[in-house]
């Protein structure tokens, strides 16, 4: 599960599984499987709003605009669909079951300094912003040469 991806064919039943929660708009769903994963699946608008109109055509969801966004809600057919499948879980419970603990403890990391980050830079001085910057890069250089060190063996 690296660079923050499902396996092909997971945004299809996680839109469905989804919408048979509730009605939603695409970027809600985005918002729901990034948080739902933890973070490790972002899916992009590339991806969903694709994956809806086909769902769409197949008669699968429906789409109706309300508030000036188009929402999505599931049809009998796709709750027929769901049923059909033969793994239970949702797609995102399955990703993050299987995910790496490292991984997860990563981006959680890197969530929590992405929040701090952005408080500084609406709310810190520019002393302060100076110096998140300083921090930063020295950061990024730090991750580069941990990436230097050997390889530790792997242990089962």
């Amino acid at each position: 599960m690296r660079g923050g991806r499902g396996r092909r064919g997971d945004v299809r039943v996680a839109i469905l599984a989804l919408l048979e929660e509730r009605p939603m708009h695409g970027y809600e769903m985005m918002q729901e499987l990034a948080e739902r994963t933890q973070g490790l699946w972002q899916p992009s608008p590339g991806s969903i709003y694709p994956a809806l109109q086909l769902l769409e055509d197949q008669g699968l969801v429906r789409s109706e605009s309300a508030e000036g966004r188009r929402q999505f809600t599931l049809t009998d057919e796709g709750r027929a669909e769901l049923k059909g499948r033969s793994e239970r879980a949702a797609p995102w419970e399955t990703m993050v079951r299987q995910a790496d603990r490292g991984d997860m403890a990563i981006h959680q990391a890197l969530r929590q300094v992405a929040i701090a980050v952005t408080q500084v830079a609406q709310a810190g001085s520019a002393d302060q912003k100076v110096r998140a910057g300083d921090l930063l890069t020295e950061l990024r250089r730090q991750m580069y040469l941990l990436l230097a060190e050997p390889l530790a063996p792997k242990s089962e």
